[in-house]
């Protein structure tokens, strides 16, 4: 297919000259400003920073069934109480991302400031589990306002990455998405040996400050590119330039126009990827609540309940970076189908090594799910601007991963009840199935306009012109 282009004299901002290029789908790429133009130094730093932060919070979710138990002794609470807690949280750690993702695309909340106003929310949130004894304050404290304070991070960090990496996003969201698994580490161990009703108010005092001044440091030097930007160095038109990202583009081709939320919605793509987010995040939130308790149940000692939590959270981070860069040369789709197909094998591994009484395969089977469960995060957090593109992402996104509020009532509140109704195996055995039927939904799910890859690699020069 032959090109066709003209061109004008190029625009200037703030002294650094810039085209605008439409392909023959009518999508808009602005380019010839370098990163460095941008920012003054290199776009890496808006991986570092955001991966910063993202294991800054990790602690809220990841560490928190680990605090469950002397939570529960020095407040009186009871495990329903506790699990509640963290169930709100979730509710509004994902809920918040919508809202917040708008705000930003309407400049009345710039990214640094979501990222200052989250990491103070944070530190009320982790006052309020530290001396708020009546659970509905406590409900308010952590779970409304911390998950919001850790939602406004999340959304922010994510939609980050998305925006300044449009032609090789995978790798890179789930670098960055992996912190806010694997960073807990720490305080899970703490929660489990040097947690206790002597010290609680200091440790719990003492994260707060600590994610305060983690996020508000990395906040300091957040940016947004411009709406369109695209990499000076890479042709938009035909992926030249750079034989990494086009083998990438070839794979995950960008979006066929910036779609807004409703446009995104009418498309069904968006609907589909919201319930299979509302499915398999269940199953992960599920096993994260859970593991602990069902390690002491079966008889494992203390060690292997902590080393089993702790190793979910390290491989629950570090696939998230695996998946992202495999989706870079799988396809996205491909990788996500896997990633949900493993995390539903593995709820029914854990039943098997529960039965066995067996450590070893106890903790493997928590590094699979440790590896499915935080896997698909990136995958959806990378899709949404594949399919719908990045200029609206941080709404797109939000309502994508707003799926999770709903997740995080089923996987940790409802699924206390069916642990109480039919026991960890059969609680096990409804997470393993939910997870397949989730990656039975994912399969439909297909590029807006674009509905095979095979013909983008066929046909990689589309016509085109230039415009300015």
């Amino acid at each position: 297919m032959s090109d066709s282009s003209t061109s004008g004299a190029p625009r200037h901002a703030a002294g650094v000259a810039y085209r605008e290029v439409t392909d023959s789908k009518g999508r808009v790429y602005r380019v010839g400003e370098s990163d460095r133009d941008l920012l003054g130094h290199s776009r890496t730093l808006m991986v570092y920073l955001p991966w910063v932060a993202m294991m800054a919070i990790s602690v809220s979710e990841y560490a928190y069934g680990s605090a469950e138990d002397t939570l529960s002794a020095a407040h009186g609470w009871t495990q329903s109480n506790t699990f509640w807690i963290l169930s709100v949280w979730v509710f509004f750690q994902a809920g918040i991302a919508f809202p917040a993702g708008w705000m930003r695309e309407k400049g009345i909340l710039t990214a640094r400031r979501a990222m200052y106003v989250g990491a103070a929310l944070c530190l009320v949130g982790f006052f309020a589990l530290s001396h708020l004894h009546n659970v509905l304050a406590a409900i308010f404290g952590f779970g409304v306002v911390g998950g919001i304070g850790s939602g406004l991070i999340y959304a922010t960090c994510i939609n980050m990455v998305g925006k300044w990496f449009p032609e090789r996003r995978g790798a890179r969201t789930g670098f960055v998405n992996g912190g806010f698994a694997y960073g807990s580490l720490p305080f899970i161990f703490i929660f489990n040996y040097a947690f206790d009703t002597g010290n609680y108010h200091e440790v719990l005092d003492l994260i707060g400050v600590y994610v305060l001044i983690v996020v508000g440091v990395c906040a300091w030097f957040f940016k947004d590119p411009p709406k369109n930007w695209w990499p000076a160095e890479l042709d938009p038109l035909n992926f030249s330039g750079n034989a990494k990202s086009a083998a990438s583009l070839a794979k995950n081709p960008p979006a066929t126009k910036q779609y807004t939320p409703k446009e995104a919605i009418r498309t069904g793509m968006l609907p589909l990827m919201w319930v299979t987010v509302v499915m398999t995040a269940g199953v992960s939130i599920f096993g994260i609540s859970f593991q602990v308790d069902y390690a002491k149940e079966v008889g494992f000692g203390p060690l292997v309940a902590a080393t089993s939590m702790g190793l979910m959270a390290v491989i629950n981070g570090i696939g998230r970076a695996v998946v992202g860069w495999l989706s870079d040369l799988w396809g996205r789709k491909i990788t996500l189908v896997f990633v949900i197909v493993v995390l539903g094998l593995a709820q029914f591994g854990v039943i098997w090594a529960g039965h066995l009484h067996s450590e070893w395969l106890f903790l493997f089977f928590a590094f699979v799910s440790g590896f499915g469960g935080g896997a698909f995060y990136p995958m959806f957090a990378a899709l949404t601007p594949d399919y719908f593109g990045e200029n609206y992402n941080a709404s797109n996104y939000g309502l994508v991963y707003s799926g999770k509020l709903v997740s995080g009532l089923f996987g940790g509140g409802l699924g206390s009840m069916v642990v109480d109704a039919w026991g960890y195996d059969g609680a096990y055995a409804l997470a393993g199935g939910i997870s397949m039927a989730a990656a039975a939904i994912a399969l439909l799910l297909h590029r807006p306009g674009r509905t095979r890859v095979r013909d983008i690699a066929a046909n990689p020069r589309p016509i085109s012109r230039e415009v300015v």
